[in-house]
Parts: structure tokens; C-alpha cells; sequence
């Protein structure tokens, strides 16, 4: 099971409430209460075992084992600042164990058991800046990640699995270690923040992976991608943020409700220079309240001039049809930001590079499609009536993410920072230095 498969109990309990980006000290903090419990619940295992074996079994051969030392030594670039010492600390405790002493070979179960907990738990960690639609599960239970391990036809092939994470991270961490042994330096600062970002994407299952960063959206099954389409995301000044969330519905012939700077730039403008027919036409309409039941009101009611000035400020919405800057259908899932997929009229915009022109929702290149992809058939409005719900058989999880380093035909190539991500991290990581992880020329993965 990959450290997202620990998650998935939290993902199939979604929409306890929306959460806000997560910040790295939060997530610094549980996993520092969390190696406070590793010990406990490795005990606990250990006991209801009575003492069985788990990494020096009969017939072993050690290699699991020597299979974690190289995990941990490589651990710094998981994000587990101690990994190479608790690699030195296991691979000294194997030696032990060696000489048959039970006592040794006890203490060094232990030993391997918690530092192998240590290491589940900081890949399972929430991506730091990643907004959830549900309760995220912070780090699994050290009994659950060892009872894990324990049942697992093949413990060689289980630890594989489970640092592997996915495909795309285990690419990106490859061409950080064989960067860094190569060449005898840091790994790729943007190396480093892909993998933070690509740690949330599961290693199987059936999900939605949109990438800010190249604009395009993919469809998963059995974790691996069978469809892709092109998306519009969010400007620089109003940037697509990072989610993971759950679709459980789509929406035919969607209102939309007109962001409150585009109603006095656009709708308010207009209504002045154009007058009242400008709003009728574009099937425009004046609304009391945000609430669930909002009044019409008559658009002569309302001083257009003053909320084009900012002085005054009303909401707007837009009645489906041709016009209606959702298209035919949207795709909500729950998120603190509001976004979701959508439909759009405006289809010259899929032939631009780079495609960020939105307000921070993400447009859809076909929409129909997409829409087939998750209900198994067409989707197709019953009459004209706005807002048609039709409920999806099962929900299908989505993560908005922002790879600017993936893998492609054995190298890693990067695409431009369009909302300067990497440039941030990379002043953290070098105290105000940005050097060296501008361009975008590939570089080779380890073979």
C-alpha cells in the first residue's frame, strides 16, 4: 500500500468541512506527536505478536531489512531530515542481529519497526499549501503501517510500494538522488518542491490530476492516465490553488454567479456605457442576498454607476444559455476557495500558451467529455431548467496540483513557473537566493 492508501479511509469519509492550506509548521508539529506515539504503538505491535519476528522472520534472508538502510539513507529527500542516521543506526543493528543473540535480534525489530513507522508517517503527511475538502487523516497509526507490512504477501515489495509513493514522485526523487550523487550537490531545488506537490497524488485507483502548471487536466484509472484534455487555469494575480477534494456531481445548465471585480469591471461598466439592454441580453440578473433564496431585482433599481466605482455592491448572476461563461456543465467539489471545473464558450483560449486567464476555476477543453469519463454516459439536460443536478454513481476524487518538473521518456523536463512556486521555495531553501532553478532545460532521470 502507497502512503496514500492510508488516506483513502479519510478520502471515502469526505466533506466534514473544508480545510485551509496546510501550513509546514502544522505539519511539522503532528509528525513530532506523531514520533512521540511511533514507540508506543510499535510496542503494542510487538506485544500482540508476542515478540514475533517481523524483519528477521525464518527464511528472510535480510532483505528487507538491508532495503530500508538504503530507504532511510536516501530519507533526506522524502523530507526526513534523520534518515541517514537512522540508516546507520538499522544497518548496525542488522550487524548485531547476526549473531542470533535474541536480545539484539528484539532490539533491532524495534528499532527497524520504528524507524520504518518514522518514514510512512512523513511521506503521509498533508502537502504543505494544499487545500482539503475533507478531514485530512495527518499521519496513519504506527499499528496500522506495521500491521501493514506485516500481512503483506512480500515485505520486500511492500517497502517498494510504499516509498515509491506514485510514479511521477518516485521519477522526480530518482533524478534528485542521482543528481546529488553525480554531481556531489544539493538536489534541484524545483526537483525538491515537485516531489512535495506530486506526494499527494495516489498510486492507483480512479481519480482526476489537474496541473496548473502545464494547464492540463488527466484522467486515472488503475493509476495510470487513459485521457487527457486542456484546461484554462487562474491568472498570476489570481492563481489556481492546490486541492484535494471529491467530485460527487455535475451540474447542467449552471448559474453563474459573477465574482464581485468583474461586476463592477465588466457588468456595471457595461451597463453604464451600454445601458440596461446590455444585461438582458447577456441574460444578467440582479440578486438581493447571497443566500439560498436570494429576490430578483429589477436592474433599474440599481445605481450602476455607483457600484462601477466601488461604491456600492450588488450580486449578479448569469441564466444558463450561450453565453454563460460556465458552458453546459460545472463540476464542484468541496473547497474553502470556491473553485471547480466547468464548461466554457470561450474555446480560442485552449489554442494559447500559456493558458491562465481565469479567475481561479479551472475551464474545461471538452467538458462532454470529461462529463462521459466520470457518469459512463452522456450528459444531457433534461429541458431548460437551470441548475440540474446529476449525482455521479460514485464519487471520483480530484487533486489540483502544480508540477513543474515531470517525468517524460526518461528525463525530467520542466515547465515554466508561471506563478513563481518554485522561485519561493527556493528562497526559503537558500535564504533569499534564488539562483540556479530558472529555465527549463531537462535533465536526466537516474536509469
Amino acid at each position: 500500500m502507497s502512503p496514500w492508501g492510508y488516506k483513502c479511509a479519510a478520502v471515502a469519509t469526505l466533506m466534514l468541512g473544508a480545510i485551509p492550506g496546510v501550513g509546514v509548521a502544522q505539519v511539522s508539529s503532528h509528525l513530532a506527536s506523531a514520533a512521540v506515539t511511533a514507540d508506543a504503538g510499535v510496542t503494542r505491535f510487538y506485544a500482540a505478536r508476542k515478540d514475533g519476528p517481523l524483519w528477521f522472520r525464518p527464511g528472510s534472508n535480510g532483505i528487507a531489512a538491508a532495503q530500508l538502510v538504503s530507504i532511510l539513507g536516501r530519507a533526506q529527500l522524502d523530507g526526513l531530515s534523520n534518515g541517514p542516521e537512522l540508516a546507520s543506526k538499522v544497518e548496525a543493528a542488522i550487524v548485531q542481529a547476526r549473531s542470533g543473540d535474541k536480545v539484539q535480534i528484539a532490539a533491532a525489530e524495534r528499532l527497524l519497526s520504528s524507524a520504518w513507522v518514522l518514514y510512512v508517517q512523513k511521506l503521509s503527511a498533508p502537502t504543505a499549501g494544499m487545500i482539503f475538502g475533507y478531514q485530512p487523516s495527518w499521519v496513519p497509526n504506527p499499528d496500522r503501517i506495521l500491521y501493514e507490512a506485516a500481512n503483506a504477501p512480500s515485505l520486500p515489495q511492500h517497502l517498494r510500494e510504499v516509498s515509491s509513493v506514485n510514479p511521477i514522485y518516485a521519477q522526480l526523487r530518482d533524478a534528485a538522488y542521482h543528481q546529488a550523487q553525480t554531481a556531489g550537490e544539493m538536489a534541484d531545488p524545483r526537483l525538491l518542491a515537485n516531489m512535495e506537490r506530486a506526494r499527494s497524488i495516489p498510486a492507483n485507483g480512479r481519480f482526476v490530476l489537474v496541473d496548473a502548471a502545464n494547464q492540463r487536466l488527466w484522467m486515472y484509472e488503475n493509476g495510470q492516465p487513459v485521457d487527457s484534455m486542456k484546461v484554462v487555469v487562474g491568472t498570476i494575480e489570481t492563481p489556481t490553488p492546490m486541492i484535494a477534494s471529491m467530485i460527487h456531481y455535475a451540474t447542467l445548465n449552471p448559474y453563474w454567479n459573477v465574482p464581485e471585480s468583474l461586476i463592477r469591471k465588466t457588468v456595471a461598466a457595461n451597463a453604464v456605457k451600454k445601458g440596461l439592454p446590455y444585461l438582458k441580453a447577456h441574460g444578467y440578473q440582479v440578486l438581493s442576498d447571497w443566500g439560498p433564496n436570494p429576490t430578483i431585482i429589477p436592474a433599474s433599481e440599481v445605481d450602476w454607476k455607483s457600484v462601477a466605482a466601488g461604491e456600492k455592491t450588488v450580486r449578479v448572476r448569469q441564466l444558463p444559455g450561450s453565453d454563460n461563461a460556465m458552458g453546459n456543465v460545472k463540476f464542484t467539489f468541496p473547497n474553502a476557495e470556491n473553485i471547480y471545473l466547468h464548461d466554457t464558450p470561450s474555446k480560442e483560449l485552449f489554442a494559447k500558451s500559456p493558458r491562465t486567464f481565469s479567475n481561479g476555476c479551472i475551464r474545461l477543453e471538452d467538458a462532454n467529455r470529461f462529463g462521459r469519463w466520470l457518469l459512463g454516459r452522456d450528459l444531457v439536460a433534461a429541458g431548460s431548467d437551470p441548475e440540474q443536478f446529476v449525482k455521479l454513481p460514485q464519487g471520483v476524487p480530484v487533486y489540483v496540483t502544480y508540477l513543474t518538473a515531470l517525468p517524460s521518456d526518461g528525463k525530467i523536463v520542466f515547465a515554466d513557473d508561471v506563478y513563481g512556486r518554485d522561485r519561493s521555495t527556493a528562497r526559503i531553501a537558500s535564504n533569499g537566493s534564488s539562483s540556479g532553478i530558472e529555465g527549463s532545460k531537462p535533465i536526466h532521470a537516474a536509469p
